[in-house]
Parts: C-alpha cells; structure tokens; sequence
C-alpha cells in the first residue's frame, strides 16, 4: 500500500506539470481566439508528451513480459480515449452551458468556462489514465506476478508477435 501511495504521489507531480504545460498552451490559444476545443487538443497532445515519458521513468516500471511498441500502443490508445473525455467535458462547458454566439460576444467568459471545463476534464481523465497505466503498464510487485492478467496476456501476445528485428 504503501508503493501505490508513493506511486500516486509521483504520479500527481507529474500531471501537475503535465497540467501546466496543457493550461499555458491551451490559454494562449484561447488568447488567439481559437476554439477551446482545438486550443485544448494542442495543450493535452504536448503536454501528454512529456507526461509519457515522465511516467514512464519516474512512476511506472517497464513490465519484463512486455515489448515497448505495446507499451506504446496501449499508452497511445488509452490516451486518444483521454483526449476524447477532455475535449467532450470541454465542449460540453463552452457549448452546452454557455449559449450559442454568446462565446464571441463575451469572450472572457468563454474563457472562464473553458478553463472550468479543463479542470474538471484533468480529474477525470487523470484518474482514468491512472488506472490504464497502473493495471496494463506497471510491473507487477515481486511476489504478485500473475499469468491471467489481461496485462500479461498482452505482454506475453506481444512478445511473440514482435518481428525479430525489433527485439
């Protein structure tokens, strides 16, 4: 229990970064007058970037039964479907709660509520992206290793479908 705290833990710093980056891009754009949608998309796919590569060295560890294209694979799809979540939550609070050509009108208000819509969305789409990694990318604790994961099955399917010079 204690490895998992740690582990959240780092992995709270990470997204807080992750989360800066994302907030900076998407505001600028915002500031440019591009939808919040799009401004949102270019935030979450740079910031999730760095968000791999941060996780992926300080919070999970490699699986051994695992090639990295899977990893990838699995990082990239989980990934797409956060990025749907995001920018389905921001939508929603920049079109459904804010009304129709109000958004040019009142354009610090579009704003306000994209950045609502964005807070929200991080929670969401962090937790998500949490319980991804944790039960399909993380190495298993000594002692835990299991041969029925959906995780290992993965790993083990990808293993013997990697072209030998790959490995």
């Amino acid at each position: 229990m204690k490895h998992l705290i740690g582990q959240f833990i780092k992995f709270g710093v990470v997204g807080i970064v992750a989360f800066f980056i994302n907030w900076a891009l998407m505001n600028v754009l915002l500031w440019i007058h591009c939808s919040a949608v799009f401004a949102s998309t270019i935030g979450f796919i740079i910031s999730l970037i760095y968000n791999y590569v941060a996780s992926m060295e300080h919070v999970f560890q490699h699986r051994d039964d695992m090639p990295r294209w899977m990893e990838m694979v699995v990082f990239v799809i989980s990934s797409v479907i956060g990025l749907f979540i995001n920018d389905l939550i921001i939508w929603f609070f920049t079109s459904s709660l804010f009304l129709g050509s109000a958004a040019t009108l009142n354009h610090a208000r579009y704003e306000l509520f994209s950045n609502l819509g964005m807070l929200v969305a991080t929670v969401i789409v962090a937790i998500w992206n949490f319980l991804v990694r944790k039960i399909l990318l993380d190495k298993p604790a000594p002692g835990h290793e299991n041969d029925n994961t959906l995780a290992h099955r993965l790993g083990v399917w990808s293993l013997h479908h990697t072209p030998k010079n790959w490995a």
